[in-house]
């Protein structure tokens, strides 16, 4: 058997060929236009529209370092998933690798974990969505947009992965240009050269005259880092999407490579403009968001409207996203038969149904028990899977040391992306993850939020490894 086969059967536990075609079953129905918009909406998440502000009240100018630290962070993990992606087109992406690389329970761990992540963010996200078509259209409840939402979005993903990538390509697309607008209509106000803008405190000097650059202290910092890292997670999207693509490999090499300008713009950019536009301490900031207060501070009209439906897009965006990933998740676990062996079936049109239907389920009871039970389970679920991204993250540090070797061993060839300054990069990442991780039992905010992720991702990782140990024990019996 040459080395090549042997990285192909055995690395490769989801099934895929490992040649640049999709695993058993899925079709390749995403075009090239698809993956780029997907590679380039997977870090414009909701939340770096609504967000923002808490942080920038947190940590004031500060907040930039903040963003540009897990921002560092993003573009170093990505790196890392995407060497391993190019080398392995794969539907279940990291956690294949971490089956592959670290062992059956590792995949099955951060697999079920990651599912779990997403289909309770389809509950926050339905939720967000519904409340703004209720302000819109108030003569139906919000539950009942919750429900639409959902249901509208669950129809597009059973239609076909090309009706998820062309509904993705336009949530996309209008976030792309909603913030490059904001972008270039907020310089050109610093710059004092927008027509009609009447902001002639707009400048650089926001940067430090309130109180300096650090107005709340240097460990504001590590706060902000703590708001803003949630808003990243999505990034790792394109990697489990490229499976289904016509070139997995080009896709995946193209996002990997083009993920620290994608930072750059869309976050560091647009909150430097904030800040630029508006002291830090500003209350509008807070009150009405970052972006609506900044574009209301140089005279554009109805920005609170705009704003409301590009955050809608972006919701929309995240659910669909959403949903497509946590069922891809799931046809891959159920592949590996770490899941209920219907996830794996596709139909004619190579969409996993029962991975789809399963991961909706769940998000309605989801979104149920955001109305029925809000401030208990509800309330557990959030907090409980809140911690998973950083998680998720750190588990890719970990697979990416191991895949190295397995990778120069069996197939050097595919080797065609690789991670910067190998192995030093690769534990700084993952010491800076567990940094973070730290500081979070000793945030007063965030202690509930990763201790109940620490117990909920301990109990899934003991299950993995009885059900690990109970395969092997057959094995050898058998």
């Amino acid at each position: 058997m040459s080395s090549t086969t042997t990285l192909q059967k055995e690395g490769n536990p989801a099934g895929n060929p490992g040649n640049g075609q999709p695993s058993d079953g899925l079709k390749a129905g995403l075009k090239n236009r698809h993956l780029s918009m997907i590679a380039i909406g997977g870090v414009i998440g909701a939340g770096l529209f609504v967000g923002s502000g808490g942080g920038i009240a947190k940590a004031g100018p500060a907040i930039l370092i903040s963003y540009a630290l897990v921002g560092a962070m993003v573009v170093f993990v990505m790196r890392m998933l995407g060497e391993m992606a190019a080398a392995s087109p794969n539907s279940g992406s990291f956690s294949a690798y971490a089956d592959r690389a670290l062992g059956r329970w590792a995949g099955f761990s951060i697999g079920w974990l990651y599912w779990f992540f997403w289909v309770v963010v389809l509950a926050v996200e339905a939720t967000a969505g519904a409340a703004i078509l209720e302000n819109w259209i108030p003569a139906v409840p919000q539950w009942a947009w919750a429900l639409i939402v959902m249901a509208v979005l669950t129809a597009t993903n059973l239609g076909s992965v090309a009706s998820y990538g062309e509904f993705e390509f336009w949530f996309a697309g209008i976030k792309v240009v909603a913030i490059g607008a904001f972008v270039v209509i907020g310089m050109l106000a610093v710059f004092g050269v927008l027509p009609g803008s009447d902001n002639p405190g707009a400048g650089f000097a926001h940067l430090t005259d309130t109180g300096g650059f650090f107005p709340n202290g240097y460990g504001a910092v590590l706060t902000g880092v703590l708001m803003v890292v949630f808003s990243f997670m999505g990034s790792e999207i394109v990697t489990l999407a490229a499976g289904e693509s016509e070139n997995p490999r080009k896709a995946v090499t193209q996002a990997t490579n083009s993920v620290i300008w994608r930072i750059g713009v869309f976050y560091l950019g647009s909150i430097f403009v904030v800040l630029t536009l508006l002291p830090w301490n500003d209350k509008s900031i807070t009150e009405k968001g970052s972006y609506v207060a900044a574009l209301d501070s140089i005279g554009i009209a109805n920005a609170g409207t705009i704003m409301e439906v590009i955050v809608l897009t972006a919701v929309l965006s995240c659910l669909n996203s959403g949903l497509y990933t946590a069922s891809r998740m799931a046809f891959s676990l159920g592949e590996r038969g770490d899941a209920p062996k219907s996830f794996a079936k596709v139909n004619a049109k190579g969409v996993p149904v029962a991975a789809i239907l399963g991961s909706t389920v769940f998000g309605f009871v989801a979104v149920y028990f955001n109305y029925a039970f809000k401030d208990t389970v509800f309330n557990f679920l959030l907090n409980s899977s809140g911690a998973i991204a950083l998680f998720v993250w750190l588990v890719i540090c970990f697979t990416q040391l191991k895949m190295r070797g397995i990778l120069v061993r069996e197939a050097p060839e595919k080797l065609t992306v690789k991670m910067w300054l190998f192995p030093w990069l690769t534990w700084a990442t993952a010491a800076l993850i567990l940094f973070v991780i730290g500081y979070m039992f000793v945030d007063d905010a965030n202690r509930e939020v990763v201790t109940l992720s620490t117990v909920v991702a301990g109990l899934v990782v003991a299950v993995g490894v009885v059900l690990d140990f109970r395969r092997k024990r057959t094995a050898v019996q058998g």
